[in-house]
C-alpha cells in the first residue's frame, strides 16, 4: 500500500486551495491584532528567548529532521514532507496552546510572527539546502524546480501581508482592534478547524488507507520538534515561563503552509500530503496534551 501512496491525488481543488490561503491570512491577521511595536521593544531589550525560540526554530528543527530522515529512511515523498514541514514557521494555533500551558503568549505570538517574516527566506532556503543534501529528496527538487521566488511571494501574500496589515490597525485604531481581536481570533480559528474537518471527510478512505505509512513517523517527528525546543530552552538556561512558548512553538508547525506548497509547488504528490496532512492533526492533539500536563504546575518567570 506504500507503493501506491505517491500515486494519491486528494480532493483538494484549486477553489479549496484559494479557500485555505484566505482563511490562514484571516488567521494570521487575527494573532497581529495582539501585538504592537511596544511588544518587539520589549523582546528586543532582552532578546535573548526570541532568538532562543527563532533558533530552535530555524536551525535545531530542520537539522533534526534531516538526521531523523537519514536514521529511518523513509520513501523519498515521505522524507521530503517531513523537511518542508520542518521548513515552515510556527503554527498558528501555537499561541492558544502555549497559553493553554502557561507558556510566555508575548513571546509565543512574537516569535510566530517574527518566524512568519523569516520563513520569506528561511522556509525555501530549508526546502532546497535539506532537500538537496539528501540524495533521495534530490531527485524530486530537480525533477520539480521549486522557485525559492515563488515560495517566497506565497508566504508573503499568505502569511506576512495579513500580519502587518493586523499590526497596523492596531497602530491606527487600536479601540477597533481591540473590538474586533477577540471575536476575529475565535471565529477565524473556528473556521479553520472547520476546514480541515471538512477536508478530511472528504479524503476519509485515503486517510485511513494510507496513513499507516506516515502515522508512526509523523508522531516521532513532531515529539523531536517538542524535545528540541525544550532541550534547546534548556541549554540556553530561559526561564521555565519562556521555555514552554519555545517548546510549542517548535513543535507546532504551520502544516497549512505546507500542504499549500505541496499542491502549488509538487503538484500535490502522495506522499509529501499525507505527511503535511496528518502533522496537521496530530500536532493539535500532541499539543493540546503538553498544554494540559504542563498547565498542572505554574511556571517561573
Amino acid at each position: 500500500m506504500q507503493d501506491d501512496i505517491d500515486t494519491v491525488l486528494l480532493n483538494f481543488s484549486p477553489a479549496s486551495l484559494n479557500l485555505l490561503n484566505a482563511i490562514l491570512a484571516i488567521v494570521m491577521f487575527s494573532i497581529a491584532l495582539d501585538l504592537r511595536p511596544a511588544d518587539f521593544h520589549a523582546l528586543l531589550k532582552a532578546p535573548k528567548p526570541l532568538l532562543t525560540g527563532l533558533f530552535s526554530q530555524f536551525i535545531v528543527l530542520p537539522v533534526a529532521t534531516f538526521v531523523f530522515i537519514l536514521f529511518v529512511e523513509p520513501r523519498p515523498s515521505i522524507a521530503l514532507g517531513l523537511i518542508l514541514v520542518a521548513a515552515c514557521p510556527g503554527g498558528n494555533i501555537s499561541n492558544f496552546i502555549t497559553h493553554r500551558a502557561g507558556g510566555n503568549t508575548a513571546l509565543s505570538v512574537s516569535m510566530t510572527a517574527i518566524a512568519t517574516v523569516a520563513a520569506l527566506v528561511m522556509t525555501p532556503f530549508n526546502i532546497g539546502f535539506w532537500g538537496s543534501l539528501y540524495a533521495p529528496t534530490r531527485q524530486i527538487l530537480q525533477a520539480t524546480a521549486i522557485d525559492p521566488v515563488s515560495v517566497a511571494i506565497t508566504v508573503f501574500l499568505m502569511l506576512i501581508l495579513p500580519l502587518c496589515l493586523g499590526i497596523l490597525l492596531n497602530m491606527r485604531a487600536p479601540d477597533l482592534a481591540s473590538r474586533i481581536r477577540r471575536p476575529m481570533q475565535i471565529v477565524s480559528m473556528l473556521i479553520f478547524i472547520g476546514f480541515i474537518v471538512l477536508a478530511l471527510a472528504a479524503n476519509w478512505g485515503f486517510f485511513l488507507a494510507y496513513v499507516g505509512a506516515v502515522a508512526a513517523l509523523v508522531v516521532a517527528h513532531n515529539a523531536l520538534a517538542l524535545g528540541g525546543g525544550f532541550v534547546t530552552a534548556t541549554l540556553a538556561r530561559v526561564s521555565t515561563y519562556d521555555r514552554r512558548a519555545i517548546t510549542i512553538e517548535t513543535g507546532i508547525q504551520n502544516s497549512g503552509l505546507g500542504l499549500i506548497l505541496i499542491f502549488a509547488f509538487f503538484h500535490g504528490l502522495g506522499g509529501m500530503a499525507v505527511v503535511a496532512a496528518f502533522w496537521g492533526i496530530w500536532h493539535a492533539v500532541s499539543g493540546i496534551g503538553l498544554a494540559w500536563v504542563l498547565a498542572r504546575t505554574e511556571a517561573t518567570r
